[in-house]
């Protein structure tokens, strides 16, 4: 169980650097290091009641009034303990006297059996990523600082991590619609308990964070202050190379690489055949973006690939759910269609995500529900001698892949090839893979 924790007396004599309270400019600093956030900012936060996500929405509440706009705690109740209810309810009480908003997301329905932290964790940031979308909030703050980037580091090390996973946490991350922004990851949590004392704010203690069954807690019992200095130090060379890799392979991308709207890519060969082991990063990418991955394929793969485009390449290919086909002197990539998620329903007045990479919606005036799904063979016939204003725009081999709408009578609308046969009622429609060609970039502040 949680215990509620009073914030220590604050010392008489002065803290050391280290010890002292993080400051509202320091951690403004950091935000401005990392860029990105709009004028008058509603921000989310995720807090949790412990110390550390309990300084961060303290400081990000004065932050965002600083600038005229909104800080909004989250706290997420999983639901697998008789007392979670009453702790989320208590941080809302905490924040509530500093007039600090607070909502309460619940976890519900049935829990695997097995997996459980790894569907609570998907099921924290589904229910975050939702609450923020509804209101339009394009970030979201966590308080991971500067123990757990060692700690990430340590296990990852243990692991046999590679190098991009030995560079520890990003600062910023890129979700769908959302991005996710921890600004504390330089802050030793010593300084973060010390603006509790200093606010005379209790926090929420967890015992796991003492529990030898849990790898990241025995690390804490044995790690000294060099030990997480080396980590540290590991981190920050390894964060460099990641940073540099992925400039240049942003650089490749841009050269070698055509994305559409609709779901697939041109490609240049000559550049990612070329490219050794940094092709075979620009192929993982390409894969996973229009294949809709959410892990990063395994590397012999990618190189069996790239030796295969280089050897016979005339020869179709398949890969991580993607097509690869020879096409005027390029390579065009299209989502196999028997690996396509089966077409979702669309109600008027609501949105739903299709295939893990298209978001759609239809607005209240649109009549009937429509179904969202590929075009297929079959589309491709039905549309027939319609007139279809991007018919020859687009390649031929893309058409069966292509989303498309469809009621009872048939085909509504193929937007990528300017197709409606109700031009009064335009179902919306944007591309948005889990994995963008180029996100934001392994970023440390």
């Amino acid at each position: 169980m949680l215990r509620s924790r009073s914030a220590p007396t604050p010392r008489k004599s002065a803290p050391a650097a280290a010890d002292r309270p993080l400051t509202l400019d320091e951690f403004a600093a950091a935000l401005d290091r990392i860029g990105g956030l709009e004028p008058r900012p509603l921000i989310a936060v995720a807090v949790s009641g412990g110390s550390d996500s309990m300084a961060l929405t303290i400081l990000a509440d004065r932050w965002a009034r600083r600038r005229g706009g909104i800080a909004c705690g989250l706290t997420v109740d999983h639901g697998l303990r008789p007392e979670s209810g009453v702790e989320a309810a208590t941080v809302g009480h905490w924040l509530a006297a500093r007039g600090i908003p607070h909502a309460v997301l619940s976890w519900e329905g049935e829990k695997p059996p097995a997996g459980v932290q790894e569907a609570a964790r998907a099921a924290r940031y589904r229910l975050l990523g939702a609450w923020c979308a509804a209101r339009g909030c394009l970030h979201l703050l966590t308080a991971h600082q500067r123990e757990d980037q060692a700690e990430t580091y340590l296990i990852r090390r243990r692991a046999g991590s590679g190098g991009d996973g030995l560079a520890g946490i990003a600062a910023v991350r890129e979700l769908p619609r959302l991005r996710l922004v921890r600004p504390l990851l330089g802050v030793p949590r010593a300084r973060l308990a010390a603006l509790l004392a200093a606010e005379g704010q209790h926090w929420l203690h967890d015992p796991s964070n003492r529990n030898p069954a849990f790898e990241r807690a025995r690390l804490r019992m044995r790690c000294d202050a060099a030990a997480l200095a080396r980590a540290l130090a590991e981190v920050a060379r390894h964060a460099a190379q990641r940073i540099a890799r992925e400039r240049t392979l942003a650089d490749l991308l841009a050269r070698a690489v055509s994305l559409h709207p609709g779901g697939f890519a041109l490609v240049e060969p000559g550049p990612i055949v070329g490219a050794g082991e940094l092709g075979e990063r620009a192929l993982d990418r390409i894969v996973a973006t229009i294949g809709g991955a959410r892990y990063p394929l395994r590397r012999e793969r990618l190189a069996r690939l790239r030796a295969a485009l280089a050897e016979a390449p005339a020869r179709a290919r398949t890969l991580g759910g993607c097509r690869f086909v020879p096409w005027r002197g390029l390579l065009l990539v299209v989502r196999e269609p028997a690996r396509a998620a089966p077409p979702v329903q669309l109600q008027p007045g609501g949105t739903v995500t299709w295939d893990g990479r298209f978001a759609a919606s239809l607005p209240a005036a649109g009549g009937a529900a429509l179904l969202l799904g590929t075009l297929g063979a079959d589309g491709v016939v039905a549309l027939g001698r319609a007139a279809v204003a991007d018919r020859n725009a687009l390649p031929r081999l893309v058409f069966p892949t292509l989303p498309a709408f469809r009621d009872a009578q048939g085909l509504v609308a193929v937007p990528h090839l300017g197709y409606s046969r109700q031009p009064g009622v335009q179902p919306q429609l944007a591309f948005l893979p889990p994995a963008p060609l180029c996100g934001a970039g392994f970023t440390v502040v």
